[in-house]
């Protein structure tokens, strides 16, 4: 039986789940009855948000001038965020479906997969989708993936995943176009592992794709990295549920089942092979994904720590490109501190959490790792603006810059440059897919591009315009932490490292927005932005006043003034030792708002 593993890699929005729900049903590796839309997302946030967050790997079976082909095809997202899980796809396929839409064109992030799946040497089948559209273009198009991409036009296979258009030619280009996979089954077992997932009564399920070799029901097996020994219980592959069978060889992709109980032994980008000394050599495996964006999350209620700690360590088991830590905060009390890749994917780890754990959750101001030079010459990272030292030892501030490629209609591209030089960037280059679309690279500081340069650009050219962006390094500026102060005590969890001519202005509009959520005590509350001892912004709560001269009616002043001197006593031996409450709903307020203004 041949073998053909491919992947679809596109822009967002570009019809990846769709055409794979049509390949899908013209393979009949599903029947009508059980067709629905996205049959490969199948988390609740996919079908609910309509993206795809986890790649999906599915079996079909498909016939061609007498001869049977089994292809293996792999669903991968498109947004930016997921870049991680396109990669560790990428590693697993000889070719990749490059889907463009006929009427969008080139994007962003169709550019970055078509250089990805380059870089891991796959054959690209060029694809425009939704062909059936009014407003389709599919020669311009065409003449766009020629000029950006070095794509031949006589290569292109023009679809629509909606109503089922080319799809038989497709499945043909696929399988004349995509080289069989390399692998001798009687070598010894080599497999990578590229996902893995948890189910409550199985264990650990683990997603392997056969280099070499091959693995049947019953046989002992070991991950290389951890060490581990195993039974195979059961194996299969997925088609798209998971369908069991006696062996899978060389090329495939499937899944094992060894009961798996401890999720530490379970690696992604781990190697399968067999115990003893024919092991076969480890595989690469994968880059450690770069964590960008830091945030703390703290259960609402304290109770529920050790349940969140639970979710969390089950949740990065299923997605290695998030990490946490333990932390406390005086105002929080305690939680973790966690790296997503983007705000997309801080998102969604934070919806899933509430959804499949059911937790409340309060999450800090997000903010990037810099680099810090002190005096005596060491670098250290920072996560987390708690732990940037006081201004007197740092020697040089470091933050994280980003190269930016923004596709956009050339109408828009002054608007665009007016954004991107307002958040400090350097433009690179600029250049033209075709008379209507350009293509504008800037290099921009990180914690610029996470707050809202996406949403702006979006607003900009009215949703026309795409963003993709990856680390370029570390570059000085001129950095400082500002610290609010509520009473004179620096609330932790409200800090953030900001360009010190935005200071002022971030400081004014936070303390604004706490004037407003703190509730009024019997003695007046300061609320401060600082820079180390300097303070930048003050609001102050007034007091609750009690009118202590009320039942003095006639004329005696002295007797007024009496009263009056022994409140403003009372109220200053309150403020001495009273505590400031800050509640919950406040500090939601603030961290959801307080870079506005």
């Amino acid at each position: 039986m041949q073998i053909r593993n491919f992947c679809i890699i596109a822009h967002i929005d570009h019809g990846k789940s769709t055409l794979a729900d049509r390949l899908l049903e013209h393979t009949g590796t599903i029947t009508k009855r059980q067709m629905k839309e996205q049959v490969l997302d199948d988390l609740a946030l996919e079908r609910q948000r309509g993206i795809t967050i986890k790649a999906r790997a599915v079996a079909m079976h498909y016939k061609l001038d007498g001869e049977t082909y089994e292809l293996n095809l792999i669903d991968t997202p498109g947004h930016v965020d997921f870049q991680y899980e396109v990669s560790r796809s990428l590693a697993c396929c000889e070719g990749a479906l490059l889907l463009v839409d006929a009427f969008q064109g080139v994007e962003a992030q169709t550019v970055a997969n078509a250089f990805s799946a380059m870089e891991h040497d796959l054959t690209i089948v060029p694809v425009i989708n939704k062909i059936d559209l009014t407003y389709a273009r599919p020669d311009e198009v065409t003449d766009e993936m020629e000029q950006s991409l070095g794509v031949d036009p006589e290569d292109v296979v023009r679809v629509s995943a909606k109503a089922g258009i080319g799809i038989d030619e497709l499945l043909r280009t696929i399988v004349r176009k995509v080289p069989p996979p390399g692998g001798d089954p009687n070598a010894p077992l080599q497999a990578m592992v590229f996902d893995s997932n948890y189910d409550d009564f199985r264990g650990a399920i683990t997603y392997v794709r056969l280099m070499q070799g091959t693995v049947r029901r019953g046989q002992k097996i070991r991950f290389l990295r951890s060490g581990s020994q195993h039974e195979v219980v059961e194996l299969g592959q997925f088609a798209p549920q998971r369908v069991p069978c006696e062996q899978l060889t060389a090329g495939q992709v499937g899944y094992l089942i060894c009961n798996i109980k401890s999720l530490s032994d379970v690696h992604i980008g781990d190697t399968v092979s067999v115990p003893g000394d024919k092991a076969a050599e480890p595989l690469p495996g994968y880059m450690r994904p770069k964590r960008m964006v830091y945030c703390g999350l703290f259960p609402s209620d304290g109770q529920d720590f050790s349940e969140l700690r639970d979710a969390l360590s089950r949740l990065s088991i299923n997605d290695p490109s998030f990490e946490f830590e333990p932390e406390t905060s005086d105002a929080l009390g305690f939680g973790f501190r966690c790296g997503f890749l983007g705000l997309l994917h801080m998102e969604i780890v934070q919806q899933r959490l509430e959804q499949e754990a059911d937790i409340d959750l309060v999450q800090t101001a997000p903010n990037v790792t810099y680099e810090i030079l002190d005096k005596r010459g060491e670098t250290r990272m920072i996560h987390k603006p708690q732990d940037v030292p006081d201004p007197g030892d740092i020697e040089e501030f470091r933050q994280p810059i980003v190269r930016c490629n923004i596709v956009v209609p050339t109408e828009f591209i002054g608007a665009v440059m007016k954004l991107c030089q307002e958040r400090r960037g350097i433009q690179k280059s600029q250049e033209y897919l075709g008379p209507l679309r350009a293509m504008l690279t800037y290099d921009i500081p990180l914690a610029e591009v996470i707050y809202d340069l996406h949403d702006k650009i979006k607003s900009a050219t009215r949703g026309y315009g795409t963003l993709d962006y990856e680390m370029v390094g570390y570059e000085p500026a001129d950095l400082v932490r500002l610290d609010i102060l509520v009473n004179g005590n620096r609330v932790d969890a409200l800090s953030v490292v900001c360009d010190r001519r935005d200071a002022d202005r971030r400081g004014r509009a936070v303390a604004k927005r706490l004037k407003q959520e703190i509730s009024r005590h019997m003695f007046e509350v300061a609320v401060q932005a600082a820079i180390g001892s300097r303070v930048i912004a003050r609001e102050t709560v007034p007091a609750m006043r009690k009118n202590v001269t009320a039942k003095c009616y006639g004329g005696d002043i002295t007797r007024k003034r009496k009263l009056l001197q022994k409140q403003k006593e009372g109220k200053k031996r309150m403020k001495a030792v009273g505590n400031v409450e800050i509640s919950q709903k406040a500090f939601m307020a603030v961290l959801s708002n307080g870079d506005e203004g």
